[in-house]
């Protein structure tokens, strides 16, 4: 299998799902796809990170929720490696809007919220998680959240399935 196809991506479970107690359940959605956890960390998010994380959003109105939110607890941060690892976890994730999100999605699942409600609460959107929307936007986030010693690397039982 050629190498370019094999991706790292960032995810991060966000308080919210640290509150419900779904960090088991999520990550089995992971693993059962045959994605690789590579890195993975206990992260309480302080406000300076959140603005390099979120650094797109910063001028946007709704980015005083976003940082309310991301810093109000703690999070998990993971990397996953895989074959088209940043396309297969968005899938796995489902629609940044919960309320949107098919059944059988990690939101669609778990997460009911929607965009009208949360931005009339004054509130962030709970949905749980956070996934790389991009190739690029993985690699930028990966070195955001991990220093390359922190970063893994071995064999799983999936990969003499897949390559």
């Amino acid at each position: 299998m050629p190498k370019s196809m094999i991706q790292r991506t960032l995810v991060l479970l966000k308080p919210d799902a640290i509150q419900r107690s779904l960090i088991g359940t999520i990550l089995s959605r992971f693993e059962h796809a045959g994605l690789k956890i590579v890195a993975m960390k206990m992260v309480w998010v302080d406000k300076e990170l959140s603005k390099k994380h979120y650094s797109e959003h910063i001028n946007k109105d709704f980015y005083k929720y976003l940082e309310s939110f991301i810093t109000s607890g703690p999070l998990i941060a993971i990397v996953l490696e895989g074959i088209f690892a940043v396309e297969i976890v968005r899938k796995i994730v489902g629609s940044t809007e919960p309320k949107k999100a098919l059944p059988g999605t990690i939101r669609g699942d778990f997460a009911h919220h929607a965009y009208d409600y949360a931005n009339k609460a004054g509130i962030a959107i709970k949905n749980l998680i956070h996934a790389s929307s991009s190739i690029e936007e993985a690699e930028k986030e990966v070195k955001l959240w991990f220093k390359e010693k922190e970063i893994h690397t071995y064999k799983t039982v999936h990969e003499l399935h897949v390559f």
